[in-house]
């Protein structure tokens, strides 16, 4: 790993991690008075949800060596907090439940956890924990590929979703295309138009959402009297490749159609082979194709229509 821009972000990153595991310290203080380590009361919570039920979950789902995890779960046994059956199903296996002793020993460790976690919000303003969460599910989004990607919801805009759909794809399209404060200004008109227009029957704006995160969006509005034009569509860089862009086009047709418009187009700036592929399997064709200076960048735009 030479890339300098790279290495300071793997530096950000250790950083961070740094930062995190000090400030967890802090908050599992109540496990001085408890007579459970960190990773036992890992195992209690488990069991205690109800997620897993055989020493093999517990250790893949944890992370734990499967040697200090026999040990862990026969100290548990020893004291009765958990109780052994073997499995109906695989005689190798043995189910693990929490026991009435081993709940009464748990629930005070879970009130006391809550409380820490109490005490650090309410140190932060209403705003400030949503960015604290927001930011928590958008790490958890980008690092998590082991699990089914969660459904996304397109929904209409909230307050403040203009705003985000211009200062997102600013910054795409200059992290992407290098353009300049220009293509700002055009969003920001262009956003601002249809949210003054209010006109649910000739145009519309999808947000889409995934694990309570903006992953994507676009709208439709009027361009001439039966032609209406998809515009400000994009999809997050790591939400790519999972179907969000044809879903946002689907419902931009579906929209149109019913909306009486006879035919839909939209441009873009030297479209990526994804998303030409999106274009063109949802009926799209590419109608012209022009070089010009846009942006400050010299750029390939492409004009895409639909018939209805």
């Amino acid at each position: 790993m030479t890339d300098p821009t790279l290495m300071r972000r793997a530096e950000a990153v250790r950083h961070f991690n740094r930062f995190y595991t000090q400030h967890i310290g802090v908050l599992h203080e109540f496990l001085q008075k408890s007579p459970f380590s960190l990773t036992e009361v890992r195992v209690l919570r488990e069991l205690a949800l109800g997620t897993v039920s055989t020493a093999t979950e517990l250790a893949r789902t944890l992370g734990l060596d499967s040697g200090y995890l026999s040990r862990v779960l026969t100290s548990f046994e020893r004291r009765q907090l958990i109780s052994r059956r073997q499995s109906e199903v695989d005689a190798r296996q043995s189910l693990l439940a929490m026991t009435p002793v081993g709940r009464a020993a748990y629930v005070p460790l879970e009130v006391a956890a809550l409380d820490e976690v109490r005490g650090v919000l309410n140190a932060l303003s209403a705003a400030g924990q949503e960015q604290l969460l927001e930011a928590m599910r958008i790490i958890e989004r980008l690092l998590d590929r082991t699990s089914s990607q969660p459904p996304v919801l397109l929904r209409a805009p909230k307050a403040g979703d203009y705003g985000w759909l211009v200062h997102r794809q600013a910054l795409l399209f200059e992290a992407e295309y290098g353009a300049d404060s220009r293509f700002e200004a055009i969003a920001s008109q262009e956003s601002a138009q249809l949210a003054q227009q209010n006109d649910p029957e000739r145009a519309m704006c999808w947000i889409a959402e995934q694990r309570q995160s903006i992953v994507g969006g676009a709208f439709v509005a009027a361009l001439s009297g039966r032609t209406a034009r998809m515009r400000l569509l994009y999809v997050e860089p790591e939400s790519r490749g999972l179907g969000i862009g044809t879903l946002l086009v689907a419902q931009g047709i579906d929209f149109a159609q019913r909306a009486g418009y006879e035919k839909l187009v939209l441009t873009s700036c030297g479209a990526p082979d994804g998303r030409r592929g999106v274009f063109e399997r949802a009926g799209f064709s590419c109608v012209a194709t022009e070089p010009e200076r846009r942006f400050g960048r010299n750029l390939i735009t492409q004009t895409w229509e639909r018939k209805l």
